[in-house]
């Protein structure tokens, strides 16, 4: 396999390494918090199902503010992950839905998904404007994939 110059880094979470794929031949995707694309190896592979601003009572938390529902989402995303023995550090790839999404939103969302991955491999990213999810007080909706042990 022919390798491009990878911007980047390898990390290793417990036994999982993981290698960021950044070439030179793209657009710089870390400078706005994601990698291109990140190599993974490990024994499992977790498939997160859509996290959303509900607490595990399913009040919504953050109500309108986008950031908010964000940082819950986030939060929720944690918790199922290190249910499953892993870290936040072990995910590879999201899936971000926004409600209505338009350029403004990109701050609040993304200063929310910095606090929660501030690691030197940052997952693959992709986000996607939506009309509506499940619930209509939803602002933001959070799918992972993570490599464990």
């Amino acid at each position: 396999m022919k390798r491009t110059s990878n911007e980047g880094n390898e990390a290793e979470s417990g036994r999982v390494k993981k290698e960021a794929v950044n070439p030179s031949s793209v657009f710089r995707s870390l400078e706005h918090g994601f990698s291109q694309a990140v190599a993974a190896s490990g024994r499992r592979t977790l498939y997160v199902s859509g996290q959303t601003a509900w607490d595990s009572n399913k009040h919504l938390v953050g109500g309108a503010d986008l950031e908010g529902q964000a940082r819950q989402a986030f939060t929720n995303l944690r918790a199922v992950v290190e249910a499953a023995g892993g870290t936040l550090a072990d995910v590879v790839s999201l899936r971000i839905y926004v409600v209505d999404y338009r350029p403004e939103k990109a701050g609040p969302v993304g200063h929310a998904f910095r606090e929660f991955f501030s690691g030197a491999v940052k997952p693959a990213s992709t986000w996607v404007g939506v009309a509506a999810l499940a619930d209509p007080d939803f602002l933001i909706e959070v799918e992972a994939t993570a490599v464990l042990d």
